[in-house]
């Protein structure tokens, strides 16, 4: 830390050094007139030698050129010296980016939002080469009279030929009416498209594609029931049902083959179960069992990984692993077994990730049917797989997978499994299949659908497909109608230009920049000076920046495009010596550079500096000069007068002001702050204000300080002379305010002399003790809080209190009173029995206090009361109320009561009577008042507390019983400083479900363990509100941990409960899927 503090410090030095050559050499040219050579080079700082290294460009150094380039291999934020890919950057996406490898590389679907469900079913169906090309060979005028179709078609055209590496989904999605923002299940879309394509080809008349759907994804199932006693099927055994997919357990289960036997087990039927049987006509015991009829050429298998929660009422998601085969034999399943060998080979498997049922993610794992490669598309990315579904990476091979689109790190486990995918590591990886081959097993923990081929030797059909117009066969032997074709060229027409004018927009200003910084470099190279006698221009430091900097192309006009010297020239058309920190000397090569190509102006060269402003300079520098010294003289006199060692004092100067120059720094000439010496001390009526008044504080100085005082203040401002008023030492003060100031002074202290006589007065009120009561003498009744600002204002500056002088004390016990019933609307304070006299029991939280008769009568004196208007109360007992408002004894007639009279009252309880009586029908009604207004309560803190362990301490109960309305409130929930409290914001409306769900966001505590408390109540309802409840602002809850059930996370939660509330349950509700119409084409 030395190194840079001694560099500091030279550098200081040389400059302060440099400061005082100027100096004298501006002294000279002042006293002489001259200006030599020597001087004109010394002032514009010519013979500094050329700076070399600095990290910055020096403004004292015209010969500086450093700091305007970065170093060879340096760049910078901003501006020309820029890392080219930041430059780059700033031209706009570059379209080449998204350009698909080649045209056998699949491309993926952008992800609208949440419609990553929607992609991975068009990819599955666009990568089934029999379902492309039946969408293509859809004839032109059904495409218009359906827009879904059409809108598919396109899609899957964009798919095949584009050149584009991803493709917009927008339009098709927006055709289906869907809500981009919302997940959706893939297996109930894919149902849904199925059934709205159906009925939209129907229409068509080409037979391969009118009936597509069914022949490649429709099979059939019956639900036999037989009879056990005569052994015949029912009659709706004969019914058969399509089946689109087929639904299987996974719960229990390991494998595929174990779901497929469970769902085609037989069930018994028996007891309450048993079946009607008309042909025995009785109720029997039967057997009931699904029978596959038909098995289509694409069989779909949906794993059924929800499960419902019967506790929790909600879904959970199953991830135990799963496994399935490449290759499957459905022969033996069908309830016929057919002649022929029904082979299916794995084809796709849609994943789902996540734990949550309503989001998550969607991918799909898909094989091309002809190169035999298998293909992840998450939405925009598409990843090669190699020939396994998972990658091959995932497998014991030590071959790698081949990627051509970027691969996630996220996706390979530590283990070697694939997001959660794998070949199964438990069993062989080849099981035994029908024939004595084997078949390559993989098992997945969130695979959600499988898709399996029949075998392409056992399609019936083959590649054969009507087609109606004309066709183009691109490659895999797909053929696209014309239309189409004609449509994805242009589409790639366009997107080739905007690719190549990209590159030559990219190489237009990749040779700007190239170009610029040449120039850069090739004139500050060539621009030091290295001797006095060269010839040189002088050049604006700013433009030259400015320059050097410049990253826009010549062609755009901008302020640097032109030499601006006008800054520093001055009004003589000259070089002014101020702007010598402003310019910097360019060789003669350097400036015709320059100004060849820029031109612009003016030019200045050696001889062109201003001598009329170098010698203004000069003689403002000599005036400087003589100021500070003669400023810092005064300064040491304004010293003695603060200290107070200065006794021929003539005039009288603002003390704050004074102290204020004092601190100044000594200035080469006079400021804004040097005006109005006497300004506070001058009053309204112009004349010396009173030292007693605020701010007011004055000093006397000497008339060679005033002088110099007034002499600046006339100077910062001329025009105002009344700015300075002069106040000498025999000077008067205003007797306007002088009287003022006595009066208030009067005041003062008449306010002084009442608060202590009201202090003595009602000594025991004032320090806010409590009254000894006896039984039978007569009280007063004061409002509490009316009682706590009196105590306040006789203990403090009547200048802070002084709004409590207006009261008037009949005013105030009228408010007690009812308008109905002149009856009072409080209830009376209670007392309590202690050391053989009463006490008022809770004298801080009672509204009324009780007070003695003499305070009562004091008070009437001093705050305009009236005695009789008062209301008196009289301690008894429940057996002696047999009077009304009679007279009542005073407290001396009381005064010699015997022990056993103590010992009678102390077993009795003590009732207040008051005159007038209390009005309970009018209390009743603003009671009710208050409580509706309670319960109408938004956004307003309560506190939660989290018990650990098996009771609550004392003071949470007793904390859970009292609130605390007045507390300062949060616009947010926020945790205290002990982990086991927490602050909510909840309304009157707010349901015990939103709070648990609060609760469990802050305090870690699963909803349904947690067991919530208001003092000792449980409360547990959670469909009811706070209200309901009755839980209010500020009360204090706890709640304990019961541990039942496990920890999850809450976001499982709000997932599920997002997708429960405000209809979001309708699903596809709305969308063109549950909609007999087509929509409009997008």
């Amino acid at each position: 830390m030395s190194r840079p503090a001694t560099r500091s410090k030279n550098k200081r030095q040389r400059q302060v050094e440099n400061d005082d050559t100027t100096t004298e050499i501006l002294r000279k040219i002042h006293l002489t007139g001259e200006i030599t050579d020597d001087d004109v080079n010394q002032l514009y700082m010519i013979t500094k030698p050329v700076c070399q290294g600095c990290r910055v460009n020096t403004k004292d150094n015209p010969n500086c050129f450093c700091g305007l380039t970065p170093p060879p291999n340096g760049s910078r934020k901003t501006g020309l010296w820029q890392k080219m890919s930041d430059i780059i950057q700033t031209l706009g996406p570059d379209p080449c980016k998204d350009l698909r490898a080649s045209a056998h590389s699949p491309a993926g679907l952008t992800n609208l939002g949440a419609t990553c469900y929607a992609n991975s079913i068009l990819q599955c169906l666009y990568m089934n080469k029999s379902f492309r090309q039946g969408v293509f060979s859809v004839e032109p005028d059904v495409l218009i009279q359906h827009p879904v179709v059409d809108q598919l078609a396109r899609l899957f055209a964009q798919l095949h030929a584009s050149r584009m590496a991803f493709i917009d989904s927008a339009p098709f999605i927006k055709t289906l009416e869907l809500d981009n923002g919302v997940q959706q299940d893939s297996h109930e879309f894919l149902t849904l498209l199925f059934s709205l394509l159906e009925r939209c080809l129907s229409d068509s008349k080409v037979l391969k594609a009118r009936t597509i759907v069914q022949d490649l994804f429709r099979g059939s199932v019956s639900h036999v029931t037989t009879c056990s006693k005569c052994g015949k099927d029912s009659e709706a055994s004969l019914n058969m049902e399509d089946f689109y997919e087929l639904e299987l357990n996974v719960k229990g289960l390991k494998t595929l083959d174990e779901s497929l036997t469970d769902y085609l087990s037989i069930e018994e039927l028996h007891g309450d179960n048993q079946y009607f049987c008309e042909s025995c006509n009785t109720r029997v015991d039967a057997s009931r069992s699904i029978k596959l009829r038909t098995l289509p050429d694409v069989l779909n298998f949906q794993l059924k990984r929800y499960d419902f929660l019967q506790k929790t009422t909600s879904k959970k998601k199953i991830t135990s692993v799963f496994s399935f085969p490449g290759k499957l034999d459905m022969r033996e399943r069908l309830s016929k077994p057919s002649r022929v060998e029904l082979i299916y080979d794995l084809s796709a498997v849609l994943i789902h990730k996540g734990t949550a049922t309503n989001s998550g993610h969607y991918i799909a794992h898909i094989k091309d049917e002809n190169t035999g490669k298998w293909w992840e598309f998450d939405d925009e990315n598409v990843s090669n797989l190699g020939h396994h579904p998972f990658g091959e990476g995932s497998s014991t091979s030590n071959t790698k997978s081949d990627r051509t689109g970027p691969v996630h790190s996220s996706c390979i486990g530590v283990d070697g499994t694939a997001n959660g995918n794998h070949l199964d590591p438990v069993k062989p990886q080849h099981e035994e299949f029908s024939g004595g081959s084997h078949v390559e097993m993989f098992s997945s923990t969130d695979a959600y659908m499988l898709m399996y081929n029949l075998s392409c030797a056992k399609k019936n059909g083959g590649s054969t497909m009507e087609r109606e117009g004309d066709a183009v066969v691109l490659h895999d032997g797909i053929s696209l109608p014309s239309h189409l074709c004609e449509e994805i060229a242009n589409l790639n027409s366009l997107y080739v230009d905007a690719c190549e004018q990209f590159k030559l927009k990219k190489k237009r200003e990749l040779e700007h920049l190239t170009a610029s910084r040449e120039e850069v470099r090739s004139v500050l190279y060539e621009a030091p000076v290295h001797s006095v006698e060269e010839p040189f221009y002088w050049i604006s430091t700013d433009w030259l920046h400015q320059w050097a900097d410049n990253i826009s192309p010549p062609w755009l006009l901008m302020s640097c495009s032109v030499i601006n010297n006008a800054s520093i020239q001055c009004s003589h058309g000259k070089l002014p010596i101020s702007k010598a920190g402003s310019v910097k000397r360019l060789s003669t090569e350097a400036w015709t550079k320059l100004f060849s190509k820029y031109n612009g102006g003016p030019t200045f060269s050696k001889d062109d500096y201003c001598m009329d402003c170098l010698i203004d300079v000069a003689h403002t520098v000599v005036c400087a000069d003589g100021y500070r010294d003669r400023r810092k003289l005064m300064k040491e006199i304004a010293d003695d007068v603060l200290s107070a060692k200065c006794e021929d004092g003539a005039y009288y100067v603002s003390k704050a002001w004074l102290q204020q120059w004092v601190k100044r720094k000594n200035l080469d000439a006079p400021s804004e702050a040097d005006a109005g010496p006497t300004m506070s001390i001058r009053c309204s009526h112009g004349h010396l204000m009173p030292e007693q008044a605020a701010g007011a504080k004055r000093l006397l100085v000497p008339e060679k300080l005033w002088l110099f005082f007034y002499e600046d203040a006339v100077t910062v401002k001329p025009d105002d002379r009344s700015g300075c008023p002069t106040f000498p030492s025999d000077a008067e003060d205003c007797p306007e305010c002088s009287n003022a100031l006595s009066e208030v002074a009067c005041l003062e202290d008449f306010r002084r002399e009442m608060k202590l006589k009201q202090r003595q007065n009602h000594e025991k009120l004032a320090m806010g003790k409590s009254i000894p009561l006896s039984s039978n003498c007569k009280y007063y009744l004061l409002p509490s809080s009316w009682l706590s600002k009196w105590r306040s204002y006789i203990s403090t500056s009547s200048k802070h209190n002084s709004s409590m002088e207006s009261e008037i004390l009949d005013g105030i016990i009228n408010l007690l009173k009812c308008e109905k019933h002149l009856r009072l609307l409080e209830r009376s304070p209670k007392v309590a029995y202690k050391r053989g006299s009463f006490f008022q029991k809770d004298s801080s939280t009672d509204r009324l206090t009780i007070i003695t008769e003499h305070d009562w009568e004091c008070f009437c004196e001093e705050w305009g009361g009236t005695k009789e208007n008062g209301i008196s109360a009289m301690i008894e007992h429940s057996n002696d109320l047999a009077g009304c408002c009679g007279d009542m004894p005073t407290c001396e007639q009381q005064l010699n009561l015997s022990n056993e009279v103590n010992n009678e009252i102390e077993s009795k309880q003590p009732v207040i009577r008051t005159c007038p009586e209390v009005c309970e029908e009018c209390i009743g009604e603003r009671e009710s008042c208050e409580l509706m207004e309670k319960l109408h309560y938004a956004d307003e803190e309560i506190y939660v507390y989290l018990v650990r362990g098996k009771e609550a301490p004392k003071s949470i109960l007793q904390a859970s019983q009292s609130s605390e309305p007045d507390r300062r409130a949060s616009k947010r929930s926020r945790r205290k400083n002990s982990e086991n409290l927490v602050n909510l914001k909840v309304s009157a409306t707010t349901s015990l479900y939103q709070l648990k769900m609060m609760i469990w966001e802050s305090l870690g505590v699963v909803k349904e363990n947690q067991i919530l408390h208001k003092g000792s109540r449980i409360i547990d309802q959670e469909t009811a509100t706070l209200a309901d409840m009755n839980i209010f602002p500020g009360d204090k809850l706890w709640v304990k941990d019961s541990e039942i059930h496990e920890d999850r996370d809450i976001a499982d939660e709000l997932s599920d409960q997002k997708m429960n509330v405000e209809n979001m349950e309708e699903g596809f509700r709305g969308t063109l899927l549950t909609s007999n119409i087509s929509s409009q084409v997008v």
